[in-house]
């Protein structure tokens, strides 16, 4: 991972974001405040924007600010949580270039921040659900010297498996857990743009 890349990261995921923004709301629609996906669309458009006129030195320039960003546009929920995770992430990163290994310990950074303000762990039918096993098989494919496209790939097809199994679950925190039992049978939207992040990463790395 080096600034170019991260950069690159950031833009993919707003493109990603803006076509999947409908579908991110009716599944928020479901069991949620149906803001998801244009929270989440005006949010890493302006953390686009800001990145592409940042000058950085570092990673982890580019993912604070795009964490400060999406923390000061995204309202609700899911700006202090994915804000709070690129700003950890960030934190970790304080190099020109990061190594599998580092970026796997960074991701692990994100993903305590996220359960440090949500309090949330997998089988609460979260973001977590997605982004825990995306961590840790990140986290493998580094820790056995894989490079790093195969490694977010790795991370990808996880955060996509812990998605689609949040759809049987009972939701335990947030919005969706005043439903109780009429949660069961959605597929959680928190999950989901988590995992279009991971997959964003897969790509742009891939292409890289």
């Amino acid at each position: 991972m080096d600034i170019d890349l991260a950069r690159a990261w950031v833009q993919a995921i707003t493109v990603a974001v803006g076509q999947h923004k409908d579908h991110l709301t009716q599944l928020d629609s479901a069991i949620g405040d149906a803001d998801h996906g244009t929270n989440l669309d005006r949010g890493f458009t302006a953390a686009a924007a800001a990145v592409s006129d940042l000058n950085p030195d570092t990673v982890g320039a580019v993912l604070i600010e795009t964490g400060t960003t999406l923390i000061s546009t995204i309202g609700g929920a899911s700006g202090p949580l994915y804000g709070g995770a690129f700003r950890a992430l960030g934190k970790a990163l304080d190099t020109p270039a990061a190594e599998p290994l580092a970026f796997a310990g960074a991701l692990a950074a994100g993903l305590e921040s996220i359960q440090k303000l949500g309090t949330a762990v997998p089988g609460d039918k979260t973001m977590i659900d997605a982004y825990a096993p995306a961590v840790a098989a990140f986290e493998e494919q580094a820790r056995q010297g894989t490079g790093f496209a195969a490694a977010a790939e790795a991370a990808a097809d996880a955060a996509e498996e812990g998605m689609r199994a949040t759809t049987p679950l009972q939701a335990r925190k947030g919005r969706a857990s005043y439903l109780g039992a009429r949660s069961v049978g959605h597929q959680d939207p928190g999950a989901t743009s988590t995992a279009l992040i991971f997959r964003a990463l897969a790509d742009t790395a891939a292409h890289a």
